[in-house]
């Protein structure tokens, strides 16, 4: 049988060995149209090494499949990872099978203690050939949680590291084409800030660098990405929760051969980037490969709150490696219509936003602040005659969604400033809602 094919059918065996822990049998759950050598070789070789043990996939990550394909040696070919869950004091089990003379045969098992596996990722931490498999498992408090990595270089598993963590990625922070693993844990005690710590490889051996401290402990964590720094450094972005409605984003990148927190006031001793009455997350708002972070501007008197409802306008900045700040965008954020308008950084801080009725007006005050005038109205228009609203006098409309039409007209002072309707429509944008929603 060639190689494509029995590929496609061990492919097929590994996609029916989804879910969570379970007793059941690939015959139980599926019937295959017709089932190759190889596969069955596969399937006695898993039902010996089974017996009374149950699958049991990842919970989180991108790998939450029971069964994974991974060249873990280097040799060229891939070998099969089966996650299972036994009833032992170590019962968490990984079982490696390898093709050997066109017969699947189980090579290895590794055993953990938890009470299920969180995540795996597979990444190559050094040149020697092969991926490292790094493991989390949750323990059985299910708040404490431990991550594992291991090496195959020599033709069978061997533990390299083991960390706690709250929050775990594998990362190039040195942009030397290998992976590195970042984790975020608890403090000494419970209240105290959290730690990063990044783990790399080196002569076949992990190394762990510098600790570095978190803005806010460990389980006020809200969302963790990965992006660029202004410079182009990759950089982790981690927010945090303080109280109920402020957001602290911690930057990690790695530079002059350390870990260093980039966004670290010296003087507050937490991160620079707080967002306060809501969350807004660090994003890529101007699409451009870099990461901004937003620092609010308090508005003017006259457009401070409506309704108990704090509305700020949000100079979005980009970080480089030694904590300098790069100004990139500037908007009006409207949280609760879910819409927000760049504008123009020679007046944002003359800008004021007052609702009236289903309409924002964007105010302009003068240099000095004496006198100030209508720039534009931004309507936001939903039900049965929203068609019909937007074409009244002179609006025109700047967005459209199938519910509702936000359209706008000109005040008085939009010459001045040079806005016009090609302006506010190229400015109009959609919040989108992975920039208020955290995800870790």
């Amino acid at each position: 049988m060639g190689r494509k094919k029995r590929i496609f059918w061990l492919l097929l065996a590994a996609s029916l060995l989804l879910g969570g822990c379970s007793m059941r049998t690939v015959e139980q759950m599926y019937k295959l149209p017709k089932r190759s050598e190889a596969y069955n070789n596969l399937q006695t070789a898993i039902d010996s090494a089974m017996g009374s043990l149950e699958y049991c996939a990842p919970l989180a990550g991108e790998n939450r499949q029971t069964v994974h394909m991974a060249d873990l040696d280097g040799d060229g070919d891939q070998e099969f990872l089966l996650f299972a869950k036994s009833n032992s004091e170590r019962p968490l089990r990984i079982l490696i099978f390898d093709l050997i003379d066109d017969t699947y045969v189980h090579m290895d098992t590794i055993e953990s203690n938890g009470s299920a596996f969180d995540q795996v990722e597979y990444v190559q931490m050094d040149r020697n050939g092969g991926v490292e498999l790094v493991v989390g498992s949750q323990l059985s408090n299910q708040v404490l949680r431990s991550v594992s990595v291991y090496t195959f270089s020599n033709g069978e598993a061997e533990l390299l590291v083991s960390a706690n963590y709250t929050k775990f990625l594998t990362v190039d922070l040195d942009m030397d084409s290998l992976h590195e693993l970042f984790v975020l844990r608890p403090g000494q005690t419970d209240g105290d800030n959290g730690i990063a710590e990044l783990y790399g490889m080196e002569n076949g051996t992990v190394e762990r660098t510098n600790e570095v401290n978190m803005s806010a402990p460990a389980d006020k964590l809200k969302r963790v990405v990965v992006g660029k720094l202004h410079d182009g450094e990759t950089a982790v972005y981690v927010a945090s929760a303080v109280g109920d409605t402020t957001l602290i984003t911690d930057v990690y990148a790695y530079t002059s051969g350390r870990l260093a927190n980039v966004s670290l006031s010296n003087e507050s001793g937490t991160s620079v980037s707080t967002m306060r009455n809501y969350y807004i997350y660090a994003d890529d708002i101007d699409n451009d490969g870099v990461v901004e972070l937003p620092s609010l501007i308090p508005m003017l008197p006259g457009g401070e709150e409506i309704n108990g409802i704090r509305r700020e306008m949000i100079r979005w900045y980009a970080m480089r490696a030694d904590g300098t700040e790069v100004d990139k965008l500037y908007t009006y954020h409207n949280l609760v219509g879910g819409w927000y308008l760049e504008l123009d950084q020679q007046w944002i801080y003359r800008t004021t936003v007052i609702q009236q009725g289903n309409g924002y007006e964007f105010i302009l005050w003068t240099e000095d602040y004496s006198s100030a005038e209508l720039a534009a109205t931004v309507y936001v228009l939903t039900g049965q005659n929203r068609e019909e609203q937007s074409r009244l006098g002179d609006r025109f409309v700047v967005y459209k969604t199938d519910s509702v039409i936000y359209a706008a007209n000109l005040g008085t002072a939009a010459a001045e400033y040079g806005i016009t309707q090609e302006y506010l429509i190229r400015a109009f944008r959609l919040i989108q809602q992975e920039w208020k929603t955290g995800e870790t």
